[in-house]
């Protein structure tokens, strides 16, 4: 149970008990009461802090690994594992009835040293590639809710990333990956992710298109994965249109890494529109028969990625570093009851 300032100041924003005492997420309540889930991008090792714990216990209903489950993270040297880390948050939801989101199968950054400079042939990168599912996805089978098999595939302009993984086998390595992850779990939903993809533009375009050749071909995908890394009142007018395409191809969609960046130092207006622009993704998601969910890369602000990629930026959590409830806590919770715009 939470104790102290942050306790009630949480209490007093979202008009409950101190978070903790029933048991009940309000954030992940909310998103529960329209069908949805909301989550957020933790790490295990942060787990040992009372105040980070009981937080992601309480207002969570999924979890997302932002590091443990990366391939440098589980296999740092070819043939040895280290599953510690990606356990320990397993397990974590597993004890406070969340789901887990996997990240991320196959991507062209945070690969271990080995295999980037390994120097090989490309049937022997695809067949790395196999294991890496099998081993991983296979591992956590009927554990995993939903895999990112395939993170950010495509550039800026549209055109194929010249991964490791595109260089070796072509686009045809997104199908390939899509198998082996069905194989190593068939009840696990199989996602594609990737960022600017959430406004009409080549990007998106792109993956559209390749998510469609991916159904004709019978390749397995369930999901697209929307990672909604925003400016405060610079949010996508058109998401609400973007999903629309998405989910008419016949899949799912989720928004899978949300923030909401303010320029430093961040003023009570700032605050607002943050909020306001948090109310309005989760109120697309909720008018989305086809979107899932909800997910925030990180859930406090003294943990945010942003600070260290995006110079004067910051502040783009729901929750402030000292855990407290900023203003789109509430705007959440109401977007997700359907309460129009104030």
């Amino acid at each position: 149970m939470r104790t102290g300032a942050a306790a009630a100041a949480l209490a007093l924003t979202l008009g409950v008990g101190a978070a903790g005492e029933s048991g009940e997420a309000a954030l992940g309540s909310a998103a529960a009461e329209s069908a949805r889930y909301f989550g957020a991008a933790i790490d295990p090792d942060a787990l040992d802090e009372r105040p980070y714990r009981d937080l992601a216990a309480t207002q969570l209903t999924s979890v997302t690994p932002e590091n443990a489950m990366k391939w440098e993270s589980v296999e740092p040297l070819r043939g040895e594992y280290d599953w510690a880390r990606a356990d320990a948050l397993v397990a974590f939801a597993g004890a406070h009835g969340q789901k887990v989101r996997g990240h991320t199968l196959v991507w062209h950054s945070q690969l271990p040293h080995w295999l980037t400079s390994g120097a090989f042939s490309p049937a022997e990168l695809r067949d790395l590639m196999v294991a890496h599912i099998a081993a991983e996805a296979g591992r956590y089978r009927g554990a995993v809710y939903a895999w990112d098999v395939v993170n950010e595939p495509f550039d800026k302009d549209g055109g194929w990333r010249k991964s490791i993984w595109y260089e070796a086998m072509g686009p045809d390595y997104v199908a390939i990956a899509l198998r082996a992850a069905r194989a190593a779990d068939p009840d696990a939903k199989l996602y594609l992710n990737d960022y600017s993809v959430e406004t009409e533009g080549p990007k998106m375009r792109a993956l559209l298109d390749l998510v469609a050749a991916l159904k004709r071909d019978g390749a397995p995908i369930d999901g697209v994965g929307l990672q909604s890394h925003f400016v405060a009142g610079d949010a996508p007018a058109d998401l609400a249109g973007v999903m629309a395409e998405f989910a008419s191809l016949g899949v799912d969609v989720a928004v899978t890494e949300l923030d909401l960046r303010i320029r430093l130092p961040a003023d009570d207006r700032a605050l607002k529109t943050q909020a306001d622009d948090y109310a309005s993704v989760v109120r697309v998601c909720r008018s989305t028969p086809r979107c899932v969910g909800v997910t925030t890369w990180g859930i406090t602000d003294g943990r945010s990625w942003i600070p260290a990629f995006f110079s004067g930026y910051g502040a783009a959590l729901p929750f402030d570093e000292n855990y407290r409830p900023k203003p789109a806590v509430a705007a959440i919770i109401g977007a997700f009851a359907g309460k129009a715009p104030q």
